[in-house]
């Protein structure tokens, strides 16, 4: 196993760079993650693989889109355990759903700004764009 402990540290203990170019966070919220993830997500530390390097195959995958098969070279694990504990991380990351993500407020029916009056009960576009059904409807017809 201390092979496996320092591919881990190489990646998240030594230096802010390292960090941030492997798995896109630095190591402050690398580690605020995990506890985040061990104390409201439930997760925890398995017999033979500790949090953070589950955090670490998660962060790997999302952030390069690497394979099971890439991740399983690089940490020296079998394809079962990566993919055992990217779902595992994958179920305690929905339970903090209600920490770290927004809920979208739909437009109140009674909206006067004739900007937003259209979209009585919509949460709105995706990019934050609008559409005047008056004036662009010709514009957007036919549109995928």
């Amino acid at each position: 196993m201390p092979r496996q402990i320092s591919r881990v540290f190489r990646l998240t203990g030594n230096n802010d760079a390292d960090c941030l170019s492997q798995l896109r966070t630095d190591m402050s919220t690398f580690s605020r993650l995990c506890y985040l993830l061990q104390h409201v997500g439930g997760l925890c530390d398995s017999k033979y693989v500790r949090i953070d390097e589950k955090v670490c195959f998660f962060l790997s995958v999302l952030s390069h889109h690497k394979k099971n098969r890439t991740i399983k070279f690089d940490h020296v694990r079998s394809g079962h355990t990566v993919s055992l504990y990217f779902n595992s991380v994958l179920t305690a990351l929905l339970k903090l759903h209600p920490l770290i993500l927004v809920t979208p407020k739909p437009m109140d029916d009674d909206c006067t700004n004739a900007r937003w009056k259209s979209f009585k009960g919509c949460i709105g576009a995706l990019d934050g764009t609008y559409i005047d059904p008056l004036l662009d409807k010709p514009r957007y017809r036919n549109r995928k």
